[in-house]
């Protein structure tokens, strides 16, 4: 029997027997069970559970961690889509309306831009919770960032409080959204039944701050100007970083400390080098015009591509990766460019919806003219109602539901569909489309959803190899982030003052999506066979 040695160390005020040749820790006096065999290490790299004194405590039947971290991600969300449902109007409105007067395409550009730079963020998040600070440390710092963005947006005028406020809410942002999870992970071990349960409640959180956050900063916005927007954004990012701080120790533990690989000291200068010069370079690209505004979008999605492919190259050539996993990474290519088209379309609810609710929308209520941005506050209301219906139903239908790539085609499907809806009220007069119309568009925007974004999530999972689980969820997250990245690139083609212009947009964009989804469809024969044993 091999004998490891080890030593008595401190953690969060308790005492843990640290094991450094295999990088594990165990509570002293209790992670020892009666036949002397100690349990799965806590917080170790595989996202063992953390079960201490801490789950004594209950929330909903879960641990009371969790409660802190829906907290701190239901603010988070307030803040980032409150911010995010005025930001198009603040680029784009005239200085004497208080915003930026800057050109409409490179005002939606930006928007896109600037959505899918939060997603490439969490890869560093990652890298950064992984191997310098832990998950729990870099969920607190992001934290800190988002609210010193959101800080920066509100009080520092012009063009250096956006780049200031966009870059630091982006970076925090993607933190807080990887290592939230992360540690929420920690707090269940592996067996424990109430995982999925405590994932739905925290999935509940995000959607509660979603819809919110467009509707009071919104109203500030109409009542003090944008300035004052992006005011209570800030104020809502410090109420959950209050929180998160005050119940910190309490009920987080020893959850997300731990750091699975280390990044030697002797490479962070290298890193630091590195990073500060590639943003020094951007900045002068893009400060010296070399770089336009208008372009942006492209380049993130463009970014985002290269990523997607040289982490699916990088996996499909590793020696670890068995031919079964091979298999399944070749069908998971049709899933990712179905989920970029969708996300594309998806996401103009910030771009192209966001300037047609400003531009034809009848915004009237009860003789009250509401601000436009209030529109993003529709879906997560039909997600909060129908989440639990879509996850009853496929839990009935059990193996007789509809396969993955059925889902995706059929979502592509419905959301080219509802931008049909929009053709009757084309090259309309100011007021001219009913509120109506919008809300039945997001409705089937929201039933697309459902039928992807979460199953392409749980996909994501299903076919990773075991090698490279996260680097396959990383795959993914480049969907999201390339589609999100396009729509600002739609919204440059976007004009909503010509009528023939405004036809052309809506049924070529529908058709497309349309035509890829029946395209999928079409190959859930290939992608199963791909896929083995997958569905």
């Amino acid at each position: 029997m091999a004998v490891l040695y080890g030593k008595v160390c401190k953690r969060g005020g308790q005492d843990w027997f640290c094991i450094p040749a295999c990088g594990t820790i165990f509570r002293m006096n209790t992670d020892i069970t009666n036949d002397g065999v100690p349990p799965e290490p806590a917080g170790s790299s595989t996202g063992v559970a953390v079960a201490d004194a801490h789950r004594e405590k209950k929330f909903f039947g879960q641990p009371w961690g969790l409660a802190n971290l829906f907290g701190v991600e239901m603010w988070e969300r307030f803040s980032f889509y409150g911010m995010q449902s005025i930001l198009a109007f603040y680029l784009y409105y005239s200085v004497t309306d208080g915003g930026l007067g800057m050109d409409q395409a490179a005002a939606l550009s930006i928007v896109g831009a600037y959505g899918g730079f939060v997603y490439m963020t969490s890869l560093v998040a990652s890298f950064l919770a992984d191997r310098v600070f832990g998950s729990e440390r870099t969920l607190f710092y992001s934290a800190i960032i988002v609210m010193a963005g959101h800080v920066a947006l509100a009080l520092i005028p012009g063009y250096v409080g956006l780049a200031i406020g966009l870059v630091l809410i982006g970076l925090g942002s993607g933190g807080v959204k990887t290592a939230a999870q992360v540690v929420l992970g920690q707090l269940y071990s592996r067996t424990d039944t109430r995982r999925d349960a405590g994932f739905s409640i925290f999935y509940m959180g995000v959607n509660i701050g979603g819809l919110f956050g467009p509707l009071i900063t919104n109203a500030v916005w109409g009542w003090g100007g944008f300035h004052w927007g992006f005011g209570i954004a800030a104020i809502g990012m410090a109420a959950g970083l209050i929180q998160y701080v005050a119940m910190r120790k309490t009920t987080i533990g020893a959850a997300g400390h731990d750091i699975p690989n280390p990044l030697p000291k002797s490479e962070y200068p290298k890193w630091i080098g590195g990073t500060l010069a590639v943003v020094a370079i951007v900045v002068t690209l893009i400060a010296t015009g070399v770089i336009r505004l208008e372009w942006l979008s492209n380049i993130t999605a463009a970014i985002a591509l290269i990523a997607a492919v040289g982490l699916l190259v990088q996996m499909y050539a590793s020696p670890l990766t068995i031919a079964a996993e091979k298999s399944r990474l070749l069908g998971f290519i049709p899933m990712f460019i179905g989920g970029v088209l969708f996300f594309a379309i998806f996401q103009t609810q910030f771009t192209v919806l966001a300037v047609y609710s400003d531009a034809r929308l009848d915004r009237n209520f009860l003789g009250i003219e509401l601000p436009p941005g209030l529109i993003n506050s529709f879906n997560p209301i039909f997600i909060i109602i129908f989440s639990g219906i879509f996850a009853t139903l496929w839990t009935k239908l059990g193996s007789r539901q509809w396969s993955t790539a059925v889902k995706f085609g059929v979502a592509n499907i419905v959301i080219g569909c509802a931008l049909f809806f929009f053709l009757p009220f084309a090259g309309g007069e100011a007021n001219s489309t009913p509120m109506l119309l919008i809300i039945w568009v997001y409705f089937l925007f929201t039933i697309a959803e459902l039928l992807l974004s979460p199953v392409g999530n749980s996909l994501a999972t299903k076919v990773a190899p075991q090698a490279f689980q996260s680097r396959m969820f990383a795959v993914w997250l480049m969907a999201v982030s390339m589609g999100t990245s396009l729509s600002g690139t739609l919204g440059g083609y976007y004009d909503p003052t010509n009528a023939d212009a405004e036809k052309t947009f809506f049924i070529t964009v529908g058709v497309v999506t349309i035509l890829i989804g029946l395209v999928i469809i079409a190959s859930k024969n290939w992608v199963a066979k791909k896929f083995i044993d997958v569905r």
